[in-house]
């Protein structure tokens, strides 16, 4: 394990609307504010995603496994930002729920919000992170 220090920054309330594009939206923002590290808590409603809810076998590099929904559905989040390059890459896991279902996992792609998703991005200073590719996992990792 490894760790680092940091201190709060700025903080920034969020409103997205219908039909926006959630991912896409907060790495705006991300580049807008020059937010370099940071932290992404959200709920509202989805129109749609695509999520990773886990690797089909344990195994290095994961093959995921793909998830999409179209239909409405209530979620909360959690993620974090940090930059790759000129770039900001966000990592947001979520529970997304509609009557009796729950999907779990990391949104990554077509992430329309339903009607109104409310966020809050948390800055945090002091720490030199960035997202690099690992070349053990194949995947775009934090690096401290």
């Amino acid at each position: 394990m490894q760790y680092k220090q940091g201190s709060f920054g700025r903080v920034f309330v969020l409103k997205f609307e219908d039909k926006d594009d959630l991912l896409s939206e907060i790495k705006r923002v991300a580049t807008t504010e020059k937010i370099k590290v940071g932290t992404i808590m959200f709920l509202g409603g989805m129109r749609s995603a695509g999520l990773v809810s886990g690797p089909k076998e344990a195994t290095i590099p994961p093959e995921p496994m793909w998830i999409n929904f179209n239909d409405g559905r209530e979620v909360l989040g959690f993620g974090t930002l940090f930059w790759k390059g000129d770039e900001p890459v966000l990592h947001i896991h979520g529970a997304i729920g509609r009557e009796k279902e729950t999907l779990t996992g990391c949104i990554r792609k077509e992430s329309s919000v339903y009607l109104v998703i409310e966020a809050v991005i948390t800055e945090i200073l002091g720490i030199d992170a960035r997202k690099t590719l690992n070349e053990k996992t194949g995947l775009v990792m934090l690096e401290l």
